[in-house]
C-alpha cells in the first residue's frame, strides 16, 4: 500500500508496547499504515506524496486534554483576564479600565482573580467592584472558578438581598449582624446571577472556539474531554457539521440534563470520531482555593469549616444508580477527602448492586484522598481525572490549609497508579494552562518553572516518570473515553494524530521539559499547525 504521508529521521515514542520505539511512520488518510525504519517506511510513499524529515525530533501521539472547559476558556479570551494578578488593586485597575469602554448597564465578565496571591487574601467585597464600575453589573469568576465576585449592580439585577436564603449547596457569603450579601457566591449559589446573564450567542461562541482551537493546536493537542452544558455541545456539533472542529471532543452530561438524555435513550459513547458523548458530570463538593472543598477533618486555619457538600450522598446515589442503569457512566468531581469517600461509597455500592458494569466511570480532580482511600480506585475500576499542574500551584495552599499530615495524600499519582489506577490527566483551563508540557513536567518534577520548592520537589514520593505522565495524556485518556483501540498510540489502524517536539522529552533534564516547544501537530493525517521557523519540511 502506498501513502500520501511519511514523517522520517525521528524519535518516535509510540506508546505501543509491542513496538515502543521508531524512525519513522506512515499515513493514509487519517489513519496510521506502518511505523518502522526509515528505509521501510519511505518506500511506502505514493508519487506526489509528501516526505517530512523530522531531523531527528521527538514524535509522540497527540495530547488529549482530559478534563477541560473549552467553551469558558474561548469565551475568557475575549472577556476580562485576571489569571495571575498578585495585586488586589490591580484587579480593581483592570476591572475600571473595561468599564470605562463599557455602554452603560452592559455586562462586565471575566474571572481568575485568586485572592491566594494578594497580600490581603481575604474575599474581595461589591464595594470595591462599586468604585470602578458603578453603572455596569459585573461578574467576575475566581481562579478555581467555585466563588464569584459581583457588585451591587449584579445583586440587584439577581434580586439577592440579605433575605435571600442560601440554596441547596450554596452560600452566599454576609456581613454578620445584618445577612447583607457581600458580593461574594459559593458554589451553587453562582447560579442565582448566572441565570440573569443573557448568554452568548451560538454564533459568538463558535467564532472564539476557532481561536482556542488554534491555540490547543499550537500546543500539541488533538483532543479535550469538556465538563460543559448544552450551549457547549451545540457548538461543538455545528462546527463538527462545518468539518471545522479541529480538536476531538468527548462531551460529558450535567447531570441536570441525565433525565433528557435517558429520555432520548442516549448512551455514553454515543457518536463519531470527532464528537462523542462521554459520561454524566455532576460534583460532590467545591475547591481548596475557595475553602469549600469537602473535608472529613476541618482546615488548619478555619477549624469550624468542613467545606461545602454541593450533592448529598443519598442524591448522588440516585443518580449515579438512574445513570448507569441507562448506559451512562458518570464523571464526578471531588477535590477533598470527603468528598472523595463520598464518591467511593456511592460508585461500589452501585457495582455491589451490578449496576453499570461495563462503564468506565471517573472522579474528576482526585486532589485528596485519605491513606485508606487510595486503593479503592483500582479495585473499583475508577479512572482518577486528574490536573497535575494543580499541584504545583497549589502547593502552599495545601500546607496552609489541609497541612502537612494531610498533603502527603494529596496529588498522589505515584500511589494511585502502584495500586493499579488508570490517570487521565487534563488542565481544568482556563483554571490553569492548557499546555500538556506544563502538565507533564508537573507530574514529573512537581515543581515550579523556578525550580520551587527545590530539587526533589513537593512530596516527591509522589513523582511519576515521563513515560507514565505521557500515557495519561495518550493511551490512557483513549481509555478514559472507550477509545483506546482507535487512538493513544502510534501504531497501525489508528487514528493518525501525533505532535512532533522539539526535544526528547524522555531524555533531557525533567526540568527542561518546560523548554520544549511544540513544533508540530497532525490530526486526522494533516497538519493543523507547523512552525515552519525551524525549517523541517519535505524530504526525499
Amino acid at each position: 500500500m502506498q501513502v500520501g504521508l511519511v514523517l522520517y529521521n525521528g524519535r518516535i515514542y509510540t506508546m505501543d508496547r509491542g513496538n515502543p520505539r521508531a524512525q519513522a511512520v506512515a499515513i493514509a488518510g487519517s489513519r496510521i499504515v506502518a511505523v518502522g525504519g526509515d528505509d521501510q517506511i519511505k518506500s511506502l510513499l505514493a508519487p506526489g506524496g509528501e516526505a517530512v524529515d523530522l531531523g531527528g525530533r521527538t514524535v509522540v501521539p497527540g495530547f488529549t486534554d482530559c478534563h477541560i472547559h473549552f467553551v469558558e476558556y474561548a469565551l475568557r479570551l475575549t472577556r476580562i483576564d485576571l489569571s495571575g494578578i498578585t495585586s488586589r488593586a490591580e484587579v480593581i485597575r483592570l476591572v475600571g479600565k473595561r468599564a470605562r469602554m463599557a455602554r452603560p448597564g452592559e455586562w462586565l465578565l471575566g474571572g481568575g482573580w485568586d485572592r491566594n496571591l494578594w497580600e490581603d487574601t481575604s474575599f474581595p467585597t461589591k464595594e470595591e467592584l462599586d468604585s470602578v464600575a458603578p453603572h455596569n453589573p459585573v461578574a467576575l469568576d475566581s481562579k478555581d472558578g467555585h466563588s464569584l465576585w459581583v457588585n451591587s449592580l449584579a445583586l440587584t439585577r439577581a434580586g439577592i438581598t440579605a433575605e435571600t436564603p442560601d440554596p441547596p449547596g450554596g452560600e452566599i457569603e454576609r456581613r454578620p449582624g445584618t445577612g447583607e450579601p457581600t458580593g461574594i457566591l459559593k458554589e451553587t449559589a453562582k447560579r442565582l446571577i448566572e441565570k440573569v446573564i443573557e448568554k452568548p450567542s451560538l454564533e459568538a461562541i463558535q467564532s472564539a472556539l476557532k481561536v482556542a482551537i488554534a491555540n490547543a493546536q499550537r500546543a500539541g493537542l488533538t483532543g479535550i474531554h469538556d465538563c460543559e452544558d448544552e450551549l457547549a455541545f451545540a457548538a461543538f456539533q455545528e462546527l463538527s457539521k462545518r468539518d471545522e472542529l479541529g480538536l476531538r471532543v468527548l462531551m460529558h452530561i450535567p447531570a441536570k440534563s441525565l433525565d433528557h438524555a435517558i429520555g432520548l435513550g442516549v448512551r455514553t459513547g454515543f457518536g463519531n470520531e470527532w464528537l462523542r458523548v462521554g459520561g454524566v458530570k455532576m460534583f460532590t463538593d467545591g475547591a481548596l482555593g475557595s475553602r469549600t472543598a469537602a473535608m472529613l477533618a476541618p482546615y488548619e486555619d478555619e477549624p469550624h469549616n468542613l467545606g461545602i457538600t454541593v450533592t448529598l450522598k443519598e442524591e448522588m446515589r440516585e443518580l449515579v444508580g438512574k445513570a448507569s442503569r441507562a448506559g451512562l457512566s458518570v464523571a464526578i468531581h471531588a477535590i477533598g477527602d470527603r468528598a472523595n469517600r463520598d464518591v467511593l461509597d456511592v460508585l461500589e455500592e452501585s457495582r455491589q448492586r451490578g449496576e453499570g458494569m461495563g462503564l468506565r466511570h471517573r472522579i474528576e480532580h482526585v486532589q485528596l484522598l485519605h491513606p485508606a482511600d487510595i486503593p479503592r480506585l483500582a479495585k473499583l475500576g475508577i479512572i482518577a481525572s486528574m490536573q497535575p499542574i494543580h499541584a504545583t500551584s497549589d502547593m502552599e495552599m495545601v500546607s496552609r490549609h489541609w497541612g502537612e499530615d494531610r498533603a502527603r495524600g494529596a496529588y498522589a499519582w505515584r500511589s494511585l497508579l502502584d495500586a493499579g489506577t488508570v490517570l487521565a490527566f487534563g488542565s481544568d483551563c482556563p483554571v490553569e494552562t492548557l499546555d500538556p508540557l506544563a502538565g507533564i513536567h508537573a507530574a514529573v518534577t512537581r515543581r515550579r518553572a523556578d525550580g520551587s520548592p527545590g530539587p526533589e520537589g513537593w512530596h516527591p514520593e509522589q513523582r511519576i516518570t515521563v513515560e507514565e505522565a505521557v500515557q495519561a495524556y495518550t493511551l490512557d485518556a483513549a481509555y478514559a473515553s472507550g477509545e483506546e483501540r482507535k487512538k493513544g498510540s502510534i501504531a497501525p489502524g489508528k487514528l493518525a494524530d501525533l505532535v512532533v517536539l522539539s526535544q526528547d522529552i524522555f531524555a533531557i533534564p525533567p526540568m527542561d521539559i518546560l523548554e520544549t516547544e511544540v513544533e508540530g501537530t497532525v490530526l486526522d493525517g494533516k497538519f493543523v499547525y507547523r512552525h515552519e521557523e525551524f525549517g523541517w519540511g519535505r524530504g526525499g
